[in-house]
This record gives C-alpha cells, structure tokens and sequence, in this order.
C-alpha cells in the first residue's frame, strides 16, 4: 500500500461519517452525499500522489465533497431553495451544537441521529452502518443474513422514508436519547463483530472497527452510565476483544479458540471487562449484551481450555435464546453442548437448525455440523459438510482453515477454489 492509499484509508475511516452526514445536512439527499463524499476519496486518489497528502486530509475531503455537491445542485434546475440553502451551510464547519442532548462526540452524535424512531430497528441500524461507518450494502446484508440485494431494497426505503416523513436530521434532547438506545447499542455492537469477525476479504480482522466501536461504547458509557446494557456491551467489547491477537498465527492462519496462546489475551482488557460486568450485574437489569458479556467472561477466565465451564455457557447461551430468539444464539448453544456433553448432543440441536433452513447459506452452521461429524469419527458425512461451507465462506483466512479441516478428514490436499 502506497503512503497515498493508506492515507485515503486512515481518513475514510476517521471521517467518512463526518462527511456525509454535512453533506445530508446540506443536501437533504441521502445518495447525493454518499456519491459526493465517495467521488471526494476517487479524487483524493487521484490527485494526491502528485499534489501531495495535504495536512488535514479530512478538511480537504469535506470541502471537496460540498464543492460536488453545491456543482451538482446548480446543475438541477428544479433545486433552487436547496442550492440557495446549501450556500449558506457550506460556510467552514462550526463546533457541532450539542443542545440539551448531552452527547458531545461527533460520530456518537450521528449515530442517535440516524437511529430514529420511526425507522424499524433494522433500517437503523443497516441506514447507520452504511451512511457513518462506511460498511458496504454487502457487508450489512451478511451481518443480518439477508441477501444483498434484498438489504439494498430496505436501504433504499429507510432513506425514502426519512425523505417523504421529513424525519429532521438532528440529535433529540437529553431525555429522549433512550428511545434510540436500542438501535445505537444494536449499530455499535455489529460494527465491532464486522471488526472482529470480517464476513467478506483478505483479512479476519478489521481492527480499526474494533477500536472505534470500543471507543463508542466507553464514550456512550460515560454519557448513559445508569444504562446497564450499554455497560454490558462495553464489557462484551473488552472481553472479545482481548483474544483478538491470538486469533491468527503468525503466518495469518485462523487459530481455533482451544489452541489460542493465552498468554496473549490482553489480560488489562479483561480484568476491565469483567470489572465493568460484576458492576452491571448489581443493577438486576439483565440484557442480551449482558448475558453475552458473561459467557465472554468465562471464556477469559479460564486458563486453559479444560477450564471453560462450557455447561455455564451452554446455560447463558439457553438463556440469552429464550431473550432474543436467534438461530445464531442456537448454532453457538449448540457449540457449547457438544463441550460439555459431547458432539452427538451438539449435533441434535444443529439438525433442528438444518430443517429450519434460516441458516441454510451461513457458512458457520455447515462448519459446525462438519466440526461434530469429525468428532463422531463420520469423515465422510464431515467432508461433505466441510466442502459445503468452502462455497459459502466469504474470508479467505477462514477458507483456508476449511481446507485444512477438509485434508484432515478426507486423508489428500484439496484443491485451491480456482482450480
């Protein structure tokens, strides 16, 4: 990667939000600034190497992005008041106006912005994660396991509806903030699971995700800190992410939880994770974040894998299901079943999934099933599981375990998939 490529990469990541939400201010467009913010970036690639990197990168983002909107407008013969009103907005941003809302961070801001009530809970979150974090339609459609095209269709009526409602674009007072705590807790949770988990490319970890969304979460913390889920996402946070560098070796390769070198778990993540969730465990308020802050905190506390009380977490996960019904929350129960009671258990409750189907193209429930067939000693059954998860899976650190999974069983290498 070129300095000029990682410095367009580190400023998407730093301003991407910041942008287009100025530009739908400007605009009342939801597509105009995504298209302006994105043709401001094209252009920074473009120029840059022989312009030079200038010194505040955002800065000169933004106003290249308003100068394509304000040139796009004055082409609309029909957009006289907007353009007129756009001139006036785009004077050198001010200090955003934080009210009577409380919430001074600037993406924070956004994000309560975006999450509206008169949105379904999944249009707000989707509509945020894809205008304030820059995740792809396709990313978005993988975290709610919909097909793409699918989540584009509810994009597009999310923004619709903000246009036609004329929903304002701006942060609520202070004592209605939690009436969006449930999408804002929902968008901060899924961008930190695209971090930690990436469904698609090169790369398992994004962890520039990672870091944001923990950084969001202590900010909405120290903002609501009477709110014991947003504690409790906190400590979820920490307490995942503390594994996240013994995930892959050194060679980049997947490492399954069992065979983790724990002594590279951030140990300071973890005794601040479980910190933060013995004291929102007093408020007697549990909450899905919560529930699943616990079954991360048996994980950190144990020092090797036969520590893991995986009959604690097969309870959590029991009780977390019967909170927020989720096939998801089954196919990780089923996981802790079979280590507490063996894989035939395990692999009862994946063969519901199966007849189910709401998992029939998610990557890890063919993985799992595969995983138990191995267990059992049924190598054959488990390679055919193996290799129906290869056509699904969509990162290529992930693909490569499979393959390895798949020598193991079938006793010959495998070939790449373009072979």
């Amino acid at each position: 990667m070129t300095d000029v490529e990682a410095a367009v990469t580190e400023a998407f990541r730093q301003d991407w939000g910041r942008i287009v939400a100025s530009l739908i201010r400007m605009t009342g467009d939801w597509d105009l600034a995504e298209e302006c913010a994105q043709d401001a970036f094209t252009t920074a690639l473009a120029r840059w190497p022989a312009d030079g990197i200038p010194d505040r990168p955002g800065a000169w983002l933004t106003t290249t992005a308003r100068n394509r909107a304000l040139d796009k407008l004055r082409r609309s013969k029909n957009e006289a008041a907007k353009l007129k009103e756009a001139v006036m907005l785009a004077e050198p941003a001010q200090p955003a106006d934080v009210g009577d809302s409380g919430v001074t961070d600037d993406r924070l801001r956004l994000i309560f912005t975006c999450c509206h009530p008169a949105l379904s809970l999944e249009a707000r979150v989707a509509l945020t994660l894809r205008t304030l974090a820059g995740l792809t339609t396709a990313e978005i459609a993988r975290a709610f396991l919909v097909p793409e095209p699918t989540m584009a269709k509810r994009l597009v009526r999310a923004k619709n509806k903000i246009k036609d409602a004329g929903i304002p674009y701006r942060v609520p007072p202070a004592h209605l903030l939690p009436d969006r705590m449930t999408g804002v807790l929902a968008v901060l949770y899924l961008l930190f699971n695209e971090g930690y988990a990436a469904t698609a490319g090169t790369g398992l970890v994004r962890g520039d995700l990672c870091t944001e969304a923990i950084r969001l979460a202590r900010v909405l913390t120290s903002l609501m800190p009477a709110e014991p889920e947003a504690s409790g996402l906190l400590a979820l946070m920490l307490l995942t992410d503390a594994r996240r560098a013994a995930r892959l070796d050194a060679d980049g390769e997947v490492v399954t939880l069992d065979e983790q070198d724990r002594t590279r778990w951030d140990k300071a993540e973890i005794e601040e994770g479980i910190g933060l969730l013995d004291a929102t465990i007093r408020h007697r308020r549990p909450g899905q974040y919560q529930l699943q802050a616990a079954i991360a905190a048996c994980h950190a506390s144990a020092s090797d894998p036969d520590d893991t009380d995986w009959a604690e977490i097969a309870l959590l996960y029991g009780q977390l299901h019967r909170l927020v019904p989720s096939p998801v929350v089954e196919l990780n129960r089923a996981v802790a079943v079979a280590m507490a009671d063996g894989p035939a258990a395990g692999l009862a409750i994946v063969n519901v999934l199966d007849a189910d189907r709401q998992l029939a193209d998610y990557h890890l429930l063919a993985a799992t099933r595969a995983d138990f067939l191995r267990r059992l000693g049924r190598c054959a059954e488990a390679a055919e599981s193996y290799r129906q998860a290869l056509q699904q899976v969509a990162t290529e650190p992930e693909r490569r375990f499979l393959i390895r999974r798949l020598t193991e069983v079938t006793g010959q290498a495998q070939a790449g998939p373009d072979s």
